[in-house]
């Protein structure tokens, strides 16, 4: 059993995996979006290769509590998704996790080119961690 966290873009989809305990979440290479279809097949692979039993979406809620058109497009994904796939698929707000990827891989010294093909990733990660953190405590 394991829980896919999804950064979702319009250019790139972030993932992220937990381990079996549910404990850890670790990273893994983002999807370049090829379409909602496609985006959907890969997402499915990956549900299918790891045992996934269930889905996390980072929503993006504006610091003030307000909805955006970045989280309509990512609510479209959600539904989407969520009619695609045979196991829950859940949001979780993701404020601020873009910009704590950035600074973790600019304190990395991580190159301009190479943080654009990170942050995604390890956006990610930060949603699904902050996700398997809660679920501990609660």
């Amino acid at each position: 059993m394991k829980i896919l966290g999804i950064d979702f873009g319009t250019k790139r989809i972030g993932l992220a995996l937990s381990d079996g305990l549910m404990i850890t979440a670790q990273g893994q290479e983002s999807i370049l979006s090829k379409g909602l279809l496609q985006d959907i097949e890969a997402i499915n692979r990956m549900i299918t290769e790891n045992g996934v039993t269930e889905i996390v979406v980072g929503l993006p809620i504006s610091m003030n509590g307000t909805h955006s058109a970045k989280t309509k497009e990512t609510l479209e994904f959600v539904e989407n998704l969520s009619k695609a796939v045979s196991i829950p698929v859940k949001t979780w707000d993701e404020r601020l996790t873009s910009r704590q990827a950035e600074r973790v891989l600019l304190e990395a010294d991580v190159s301009r080119h190479k943080r654009k093909q990170l942050s995604d990733k390890i956006a990610a990660q930060l949603i699904l961690q902050s996700y398997l953190d809660c679920r501990k405590r609660g």
